[in-house]
């Protein structure tokens, strides 16, 4: 990570040693489709049209039933991942162990690694004030590595351009740019560039749209002095995004009660909303260990697989 003075190809290589320790394996090998296709597991009984299989027509069905049926199959195939990073003012921010920014790239070249394997491609799309960079599909260690030497933006040109890339175009342009079935993982901390802390957000529709078609995992990056406020008198509190300051006094319970009661109400939104478009979603501190909290996910996501779609479902999002 970049505040601790180790290269980018140090830090890569240090993230790798970590991603084989503790989260290799996880991600690799064939992948079984979100919808129904061409593969080898059976999933779904339909009845016989003409064009369907004849050598899947299920004899006992069709005895039982008086017309013939035939089993689908879920597709399978290579792994295809992208990988939305989320390099914004507000994620240049951190009081634990490291800041948003580093924790969301960390993370996102983790799965990138992970998910390296025979025939998976890995694309990459970094997010920042002025637009959505975007990096073709590669293999999962090239991606991590572009993602980690990547520059950000100065901090200037960050301010400059504030409010001219938003998450929900970045996630409609994700959508159009990644069409085949796969696994999309956004990161990002969700906070609201517009000031809007109610529902519906404005990336709600854009997110339920990509869930429509692919696997989605949200990673949502908070810092702990983000949800509630130190009681350190009087403060001068800069938004990142467009550089506006504001006097605040700490030593307010008030005040402080009031902050914590908005950062938990946003939050829980947050979490109805990224649940509510069906993406799996992980919440992730500065102060977490991000490889613990990521195999975590993993494995719950391996003892509960998400179930294919079938045509006429997939059609009707």
């Amino acid at each position: 990570m970049r505040s601790t003075g180790r290269s980018p190809y140090g830090a890569f290589r240090e993230l790798d040693l970590t991603v084989q320790r503790r989260v290799s394996g996880m991600l690799q090998g064939e992948a079984d489709g979100l919808r129904l296709g061409p593969g080898s597991d059976a999933e779904e009984l339909v009845p016989y049209t003409p064009g369907h299989d004849v050598r899947r027509i299920d004899w006992n069905a069709t005895a039982r039933l008086g017309d013939p049926h035939v089993w689908l199959t879920r597709a399978e195939h290579e792994l295809d991942t992208w990988l939305l990073v989320d390099r914004t003012p507000s994620m240049a921010f951190g009081t634990a162990l490291a800041e948003k920014v580093e924790v969301a790239e960390a993370t996102a070249a983790a799965i990138g690694i992970a998910a390296d394997g025979p025939g998976n491609r890995v694309g990459l799309g970094i997010l920042e004030a002025d637009g959505v960079r975007w990096r073709p599909p590669a293999t999962g260690r090239r991606a991590a590595r572009r993602l980690l030497t990547a520059e950000p933006p100065s901090p200037r040109t960050a301010r400059a351009a504030a409010g001219g890339a938003t998450l929900d175009s970045a996630l409609v342009e994700l959508g159009r740019r990644a069409r085949t079935p796969g696994l999309r993982v956004v990161v990002t901390d969700l906070l609201p560039a517009d000031g809007t802390w109610e529902r519906p957000f404005g990336w709600e529709s854009a997110l339920r749209r990509l869930t429509a078609r692919h696997d989605v995992i949200l990673v949502e990056i908070v810092d702990p002095r983000e949800l509630e406020l130190p009681a350190v008198g009087q403060v001068t509190i800069v938004d990142p995004e467009t550089d506006r300051q504001h006097e605040a006094d700490t030593s307010d319970p008030w005040l402080r009660a009031a902050y914590a009661e908005a950062m938990t109400t946003l939050r829980g939104h947050n979490a109805q909303a990224v649940r509510a478009a069906g993406a799996d979603h992980l919440r992730m501190s500065t102060d977490d260990d991000w490889a613990r909290m990521l195999v975590r996910l993993l494995r719950r996501r391996a003892r509960h697989p998400r179930p294919a779609r079938s045509r006429t479902a997939t059609a009707t999002h």
